[in-house]
């Protein structure tokens, strides 16, 4: 069914593929947007075999191919052990399987770039603070005190921290600091790898292949694992005594530093993991992090995004009553979700803790057997988010 006037609360990746999809199956979109400008926030994602299939029904994949990085494989070490190993030729029932490293800013343009051309309506500068039922249908609540006009859906893509949830965020101990960096001529780095260096479970260095996006250098993201409590002590200290740290982790890294002259070119992402048990109320659906927050490690919180956006807009399609689409498409991502959820809080641990016992068991055991059949295939399964088999059910075809 179409014709449903629908609102879309937030204008990043999860909002404008939401507002994508559901305008083209013919309903009535509006997107609100707290900024003036919109813009994308933070450094470098992974896009995987499963965020591809979505954005390849939006007509966006080979832009997205295009411009960002193919990564074959991620690579992991502390000290002298390989800690991580996982390539996905593994996956060799499933052929051209790969990840894409992009920057942020490059998903978005692609998805508003899309948004602008189909002339679906954005209202900026409106920061949501609530909603409320009007009849049968819900309208948006604003910090100016204003409301929204009523919509027969609101599909709060707000993220971890949106106002349309109630309740803690989940915040978790460990962040990181981002800085979107060019490559460096002679970097002896694969440009087709997410290579990462280890300390304990407490240090974490890492490089991600970007591409070159819209412009004419390769780029790259590097990120240092920081914990939130010591983010205003790191920033005390000052860059030559933290660049000292990474010069000791990894010392290859001295023409990424070389680069990084003041602290605002690092961005500090604070990290969560929560998961709504009731993500659909009346006349309301939380998709992406809004529903399910959780930290990094897994690379999967865009394609998770995306996933939740197309069942949102398959339930629509299926569905004449809303309430019914919107148990329909909780019901598609509920176990892939949950499965991913529970992995993501079993390995954040590993590579983000104060853990002495959970690296040693990672260095001397994890590391060597992720290299062995079956070990190397469900790794890489785990990775490209293909555990649970997640695509047939949403009719995506992930070749």
């Amino acid at each position: 069914m179409t014709g449903r006037s629908i609102a879309i609360a937030g204008c990043g990746p999860c909002g404008l593929a939401s507002a994508l999809l559901l305008a083209r199956a013919g309903n009535r979109v509006v997107v609100f947007e707290r900024f003036t400008q919109p813009q994308p926030i933070g450094s470098g994602l992974m896009i995987q075999p499963t965020g591809l299939a979505v954005l390849r029904q939006l007509g966006l994949a080979g832009r997205i191919m295009e411009e960002g990085a193919r990564i074959n494989r991620l690579h992991g070490m502390a000290a002298k052990r390989v800690v991580l190993s996982v390539g996905y030729d593994a996956l060799k029932a499933r052929p051209a399987m790969f990840g894409i490293g992009i920057h942020r800013a490059s998903l978005f343009a692609a998805l508003y770039d899309a948004l602008q051309a189909e002339g679906i309506a954005l209202r900026t500068g409106h920061t949501i603070t609530g909603s409320v039922m009007h009849g049968s249908q819900r309208c948006l609540r604003f910090e100016d005190g204003q409301t929204s006009e009523p919509f027969d859906l609101i599909v709060d893509a707000l993220g971890t921290r949106s106002a349309l949830v109630s309740g803690p965020s989940g915040q978790l101990p460990y962040g990181a600091l981002w800085a979107s960096l060019d490559w460096p001529e002679g970097f002896d780095l694969p440009r087709d790898t997410l290579s990462q260096r280890y300390h304990l479970s407490s240090t974490m260095a890492g490089v991600l292949p970007l591409g070159k996006g819209s412009g004419p250098e390769e780029r790259l993201a590097f990120f240092w694992s920081l914990k939130g409590s010591d983010h205003a002590r790191w920033q005390d200290a000052g860059l030559d005594r933290w660049k000292a740290q990474v010069r000791n982790l990894w010392p290859i890294c001295e023409p990424l530093l070389d680069q990084i002259a003041r602290p605002d070119q690092l961005t500090f992402a604070r990290y969560a993991h929560r998961t709504l048990a009731h993500p659909a109320e009346e006349a309301l659906i939380h998709i992406g992090d809004a529903w399910h927050s959780a930290s990094p490690q897994l690379g999967q919180g865009a394609n998770m995004a995306l996933l939740d956006a197309w069942a949102l807009s398959l339930a629509l399609a299926r569905n004449a009553d809303v309430a019914a689409a919107l148990k329909d498409a909780v019901s598609l991502r509920r176990a892939h979700v949950g499965i991913y959820q529970w992995l993501t809080w079993l390995f954040t641990p590993v590579y983000q803790s104060d853990s002495r016992v959970l690296p040693f068991i990672r260095d001397r055991l994890v590391g060597p057997l992720s290299r062995l059949w079956p070990a190397n295939k469900i790794q890489a399964a785990m990775v490209a988010g293909l555990v649970a088999n997640p695509l047939p059910a949403l009719e995506l075809d992930g070749r």
